[in-house]
C-alpha cells in the first residue's frame, strides 16, 4: 500500500513551507497566483488524497463555486485616474476576478476637489445596490470619516497619514512599508555609506509615513546619524509641477548625501533627473532607493534598486478583506499588510 501523501511531502518536493501548501490547498491566506497553482499541480501529481479524483487543476472545484451566488456591487472610490498605473490596474484585474466568483460586480467613481471640498458623493454613485465601498489613493481624512458614516463596510487601501492617530472605521489594506528600508540601511552602512537622506511628503498618505518612520528607524538601529539636512519631506505640488520643485530643493541641498531613500519610484525619477541637471550622476556620485517596483524602475537608466509590490497579492487580499466584512459586519476592524520584495539593481551599486 503506498504511503499517504503529507502536506509536507508537497513541500519538501517543492522547496516551499508546509504552511504555503496549506494555503494553496485550502485557498487560505495571501498567496501568489503562481505559487497556488504550482503547489496544486504538484498535489495532483503526487496523489494528495483531497484531489484523488483530479488529473488536472481544471477538475479542481473553485472552492467558491460551491457558495451560493451573492448580488451587488461594490463601488470604486479614487481620488485619481487609475488608467495609467500599472500597480493599480493589476490589483483591480485581480480584485474584480474574486469578487465575481461571489456574484459581486465592480463600479468605479472618481472623486474631485469639488467633492472633497463639498463632502458630497461623486454623481455616478447608486447606493440601492452597493454592498461595499474601496477606496484607493483617497487620502483626506475628513472625506473618508464621511464615507464610513454611510452604513456600508469600507475597505482602504493605503490611508490619510491622519489615520495612525485619527482610526476610522474601515479596514485598512498596507504593503509593508518597514522591512525592505530596514535592510536597505543596514545592507549600506555595511559598505560604508553613513549619510542617508529621505525624499518623499510625509503627510501625503499613511504609506509615506511609514516609509519615513522606518528609515528614521533604521537610522537609530544601525547607529547613524539622522540629519535633516538631507531630507526633502516638506509639502509640494503635484504632477508636471513636482519635478521643477524639486529640483530647486536640491540645489539648496549644501551637501548631498550618499543615498538617497525614496517615498515611491516616480519620486526617484524625478530626483535622478534633478541630480543629472546638477551634474551628479547615479551611482557614481549618489545611490537612490525607490519603492513600488514600477515598470518603469527596470528600464530607466540607471535601472532603480526598490521594493517590489505584488499587485496581485494585494487584489486578493482586498478581495478577501471586503466580502468577509460583507458576510461578518461586525468583526473588529483590521489592518493588514502584504509582504514585499527587496530588488537591488544599478542604482544602489558601489
Amino acid at each position: 500500500m503506498p504511503a499517504k501523501v503529507t502536506l509536507q511531502d508537497i513541500a519538501d518536493a517543492l522547496g516551499v513551507s508546509r504552511n504555503t501548501v496549506s494555503k494553496a490547498i485550502n485557498n487560505t491566506g495571501v498567496l501568489a497566483e503562481a505559487t497556488r497553482q504550482k503547489v496544486l499541480e504538484k498535489a495532483i501529481e503526487m496523489g494528495y488524497k483531497q484531489f484523488s479524483y483530479a488529473n488536472s487543476i481544471s477538475d479542481i472545484t473553485n472552492p467558491f463555486s460551491s457558495q451560493p451566488k451573492a448580488s451587488g456591487e461594490i463601488a470604486l472610490f479614487s481620488g485619481n485616474f487609475l488608467n495609467n498605473s500599472h500597480f493599480a490596474s493589476t490589483m483591480l484585474d485581480k480584485f474584480q476576478y474574486e469578487i465575481s466568483l461571489l456574484g459581486y460586480s465592480l463600479t468605479m467613481h472618481r472623486v474631485d476637489h469639488q467633492n472633497i471640498e463639498s463632502r458630497t458623493l461623486p454623481l455616478s454613485y447608486r447606493p440601492d445596490n452597493t454592498k461595499a465601498i474601496v477606496c484607493i489613493e483617497m487620502f483626506d481624512h475628513s472625506y473618508c470619516e464621511m464615507l464610513c458614516s454611510l452604513g456600508l463596510p469600507v475597505l482602504m487601501i493605503d490611508a490619510p497619514v491622519a489615520s495612525y492617530w485619527r482610526p476610522l472605521n474601515a479596514d485598512v489594506l498596507l504593503m509593508d512599508n518597514f522591512s525592505n528600508i530596514y535592510t536597505v540601511v543596514n545592507d549600506m552602512s555595511k559598505k560604508g555609506i553613513a549619510k542617508i537622506g529621505f525624499v518623499g511628503q510625509v503627510t501625503h498618505c499613511r504609506s509615506f509615513y511609514e516609509r519615513f518612520i522606518a528609515f528614521r528607524e533604521a537610522m537609530y538601529i544601525n547607529n547613524l546619524n539622522f540629519d535633516e539636512k538631507y531630507c526633502l519631506t516638506e509639502v509640494h505640488p503635484h504632477g508636471l509641477e513636482y519635478r521643477e520643485y524639486l529640483f530647486e530643493a536640491l540645489t539648496k541641498i549644501q551637501e548631498m548625501p550618499e543615498l538617497f531613500i525614496c517615498a515611491n519610484d516616480f519620486v526617484a525619477l524625478d530626483l535622478i533627473s534633478g541630480l543629472k541637471r546638477m551634474g551628479i550622476e547615479c551611482p557614481r556620485d549618489i545611490k537612490i532607493f525607490g519603492f513600488d517596483d514600477s515598470p518603469e524602475s527596470k528600464i530607466m537608466s540607471p535601472s532603480l534598486s526598490a521594493s517590489h509590490i505584488h499587485s496581485q497579492i494585494i487584489g486578493y487580499s482586498a478581495a478577501n478583506l471586503v466580502i468577509s466584512r460583507i458576510e461578518q459586519p461586525d468583526l473588529n476592524y483590521r489592518i493588514t499588510y502584504t509582504e514585499t520584495d527587496l530588488i537591488y539593481r544599478e542604482s544602489t551599486q558601489m
